[in-house]
């Protein structure tokens, strides 16, 4: 009797205890580079929509029902809009008379300077129609934001970021339609400090209007980036900044700094902010990913997120009864009919051809002027240790293989061309072969192992089972890193159009904690 009830205690404890973990989920929402990140609820859905940068399709979208659990549903844009050139940048979703809305920033084709455009969508079928820049003023506009008083659009962006004056956050009003200024635009907020301001979302609460905005470096290793909060009692100010500035920043913990978000509310109405992080150690190197915390208002009018000012993995599930799912592997047989929605490309480098034909990825394209190293199609890294390989199916004149990918002047790559097995690095475009050697018969296989983010291990195989090493000693691949993008790795084709590559298969295999 006595070990029956102890027996019940231990299976009361245990199941107490595991509730208890199932309160929690851990940081990163989105596991990958998808900084800028802006979201809205409609019904009983949260969407979301991110920087693409120089990778084609262009702002990836994102989709939950918990805020926690998300799955990729498409593009903004499959081909970039005919005004721009590239760098596409900070989109903000917005939902009005039964249209959804995005606005972004990209560069203006005639002289590359960055502005900001507007497309929609009937409702939230996610098929969006460009109707071309909406704000294109001084030397750059950015950072578009969304605002409605009380029936009156406003649009917000950040102003003079190029210019040897401090940075102001801009407003104008905008019309119903949402599509076009009206009036003159008015000052909002400056950088007096000069340490940066961008990444604005407004809101309001009981007689406050808030400015949650981001200040200092966005970007890279050294990025100090933190979120800030000012407020008025009127929607176009003057501003007050909180005394206690930042309310959420990086260093000395889970991440090395966080910013550019927007917040979004529960129908039980709490407030919940999501923005990028880069996360310490190993893991910067999947990026800026999107980070939740919790935003409450103080009993002074101020705004404060409930797990402190330091960015932190660990938090409580916004709704009870939610689990977070494990992130999984990626698998891609090429067997669909159109290409999976993971997948993305360096358009800015090469006019890409891709086709599914027969259970095969086939691969080419035309590649632009001054890029010497054709056209690849890559995935965000999802960890910090990982591996991905392919199989080869076909052997020709094209090198053709796998890729770690920062740009078209700095990537590394292991391939096949005719019967030469080859491993290379390029570094600010001076190619380095690192390996070579001939195999005469079979359609090879290639792994790379990338261990802490970015070292890497290459290895080739007749048959997929049994490897040849490359490096014993992994190499350090950490100068791929571009300013505002980390290395993507996935699959690469170099050489004349009509010698494409083909591929049977690709798998990335995600290691966690």
């Amino acid at each position: 009797m006595k070990q029956s009830i102890l027996f019940v205690i231990f299976v009361f404890i245990t199941l107490h205890l595991f509730s208890q973990e199932k309160a929690f989920f851990e940081n990163p929402v989105i596991h990958g580079d998808m900084a800028d990140p802006s979201v809205i609820r409609v019904g009983d859905t949260y969407y979301t929509v991110a920087t693409s940068s120089e990778w084609a399709p262009i702002y990836p979208v994102f989709t939950s029902k918990d805020l926690i659990n998300w799955e990729q549903k498409g593009h903004i844009f499959e081909e970039k809009p005919g005004w721009t050139s590239q760098s596409f940048w900070a989109p903000e979703f917005y939902y009005h008379n039964g249209r959804m809305f995005c606005y972004y920033t990209g560069r203006r084709k005639s002289d590359n300077i960055s502005y900001i455009g507007v497309a929609s969508a009937e409702g939230t079928s996610l098929r969006f129609q460009d109707h071309g820049p909406i704000i294109e003023l001084g030397t750059e506009a950015i950072d578009a934001f969304i605002f409605d008083d009380n029936g009156q659009l406003y649009i917000s962006w950040k102003a003079y970021g190029l210019d040897q004056r401090p940075i102001e956050l801009l407003g104008s009003r905008l019309s119903d339609d949402g599509l076009r200024l009206e009036g003159e635009p008015f000052s909002l907020l400056k950088d007096d400090e000069g340490i940066g301001m961008e990444g604005q979302h407004h809101f309001k609460h009981g007689d406050y209007y808030y400015i949650i905005y981001s200040a200092k470096s966005c970007c890279g290793p050294s990025s100090d980036y933190d979120v800030r909060v000012a407020r008025s009692r009127s929607f176009k100010g003057p501003y007050e900044k909180y005394d206690k500035n930042p309310i959420l920043s990086g260093g000395g913990g889970d991440y090395i700094s966080v910013g550019h978000g927007t917040l979004v509310d529960t129908p039980d109405g709490r407030y919940f902010y999501l923005s990028h992080g880069y996360q310490s150690g190993a893991a910067f190197f999947m990026g800026r990913q999107p980070v939740l915390h919790e935003l409450v208002m103080t009993d002074d009018g101020w705004v404060r997120f409930t797990t402190g000012n330091k960015a932190v993995n660990r938090q409580p599930v916004p709704f009870e009864g939610t689990v977070q799912k494990k992130q999984g592997d990626f698998r891609d047989d090429f067997s669909g009919k159109i290409l999976k929605v993971e997948w993305t490309w360096n358009y800015p480098f090469s006019d890409i051809d891709v086709s599914l034909k027969k259970r095969e990825l086939v691969l080419t394209g035309n590649p632009k002027a001054d890029n010497d190293y054709g056209t690849v199609l890559c995935l965000r890294p999802q960890a910090s240790r990982y591996s991905y390989q392919t199989k080869v199916s076909n052997v020709n004149k094209s090198f053709k293989g796998l890729t770690m990918y920062g740009d078209d002047k700095n990537l590394v790559t292991i391939g096949i061309k005719d019967d030469r097995i080859e491993m290379k690095s390029v570094r600010e475009g001076t190619e380095s072969v690192l390996f070579e050697t001939v195999m005469a018969k079979g359609k090879p296989h290639f792994k790379i192992d990338v261990e802490g983010g970015c070292f890497l291990t290459f290895s080739y195989s007749r048959d997929g089972k049994s490897w040849t090493t490359v490096n014993e000693t992994p190499l350090d691949m950490a100068f791929l890193v571009r300013w505002d993008r980390v290395a993507r790795p996935g699959l690469i084709h170099i050489g004349e159009y009509g010698a494409p590559a083909r591929f049977d298969s690709f798998v990335m295999k995600n290691e966690r904690k």
